[in-house]
């Protein structure tokens, strides 16, 4: 994988991967698939009853923390959403709500609490925090067996890797989603619009592991490069995640490629994707501005809460 618009060869092995949906020329323009997140993450939920159930007959229950510093809109709502879906799977629920104002001393010793408590298998410090608060710093003190972000640099490293550790929610919810609906990726090129923490970085090691589910040449851009354009067009897979409203227009996207709304923007409480409503009429598949990339990524989220549970009943 190389960042800004030179992608890495495959090197994987094995028999090639089937065709992508691609429009012959002369032939009408293509209708996407819909990459229905919350159908997928309901399936995803479906199988995570059955196992909060096993842990609660060995007298677990998954416990979720979540720190939340200021009074950030989107932040808020992100965070009331967990605990409504953690109520519903049956998973205990620790919230801490900090003012922007606090002392970075009453943030560590939320840390240092969660870190030593048994009954919260997983917590994240909900990003971003006001400015003036150092967020890495804070980030640093998280227990990385801890950490249901998967953005520790610990567990950052263990993705880049491949060894087990939690991973990043959105790529993970990102690749599961493709993944259902049978969008290759094995030996394909995905495009990334976006460098960030929490989407582009990660996702673009994730999906070039040599694994059967990713396996991918992976092409990472962003505002630096000139002509953005001339790398997606080449994408099988495009994955937009720079937070630019409508920055993906129809013809930046390959006829019958698969594209990922993951960026979004908000214009009063209006939600504003990074995929322009058109491209619709030129991909394969398309997640939506709304249930597309949102409810894999809380589902993951509960993924790596009970998998952090399921290890403490292990080892009791």
């Amino acid at each position: 994988m190389f960042v800004a618009g030179f992608s890495t060869s495959n090197d994987g092995e094995g028999t090639p991967p089937s065709p992508l949906r691609f429009a012959q020329p002369g032939e009408p323009e293509v209708t996407a698939i819909v990459l229905d997140g919350e159908a997928v993450a309901a399936e995803i939920k479906a199988d995570l009853v059955e196992r909060i159930a096993a842990l609660a007959e060995q007298g677990v229950t998954p416990g979720l923390g979540t720190l939340l510093v200021g009074d950030d809109g989107p932040s808020a709502n992100y965070v009331a959403m967990k605990h409504r879906d953690a109520a519903e799977l049956g998973i205990g629920s620790f919230d801490e709500h900090l003012l922007a104002d606090v002392d970075p001393a009453a943030i560590d010793a939320v840390i240092d609490r969660w870190n030593a408590d048994d009954a919260v298998d997983a917590y994240l410090c909900q990003y971003p925090f006001p400015p003036g608060l150092d967020y890495e710093a804070h980030l640093l003190r998280v227990d990385p067996a801890k950490d249901v972000d998967g953005l520790h640099p610990v567990n950052l490293g263990k993705l880049v890797m491949g060894t087990e550790g939690p991973l990043p929610c959105t790529p993970h919810g990102i690749q599961r989603l493709l993944l259902h609906y049978d969008v290759p990726i094995a030996g394909r090129h995905v495009v990334i619009v976006g460098r960030g923490l929490t989407i582009g970085r990660p996702l673009a090691n994730l999906l070039s592991l040599k694994r059967p589910d990713a396996n991918a040449a992976v092409t990472v851009v962003h505002t630096g490069v000139a002509d953005i354009g001339a790398l997606t067009r080449q994408a099988d897979v495009l994955v937009a995640a720079a937070g630019s409203p409508g920055m993906i227009t129809a013809d930046m996207v390959k006829p019958g490629a698969a594209v990922v709304a993951a960026g979004v923007s908000y214009e009063g409480r209006k939600v504003i994707s990074d995929v322009a409503d058109e491209v619709a009429d030129v991909a394969g598949w398309l997640s939506p501005r709304i249930g597309g990339v949102g409810p894999m990524t809380r589902a993951m989220l509960f993924v790596n809460t009970v998998e952090a549970a399921e290890r403490r009943a292990a080892s009791r």
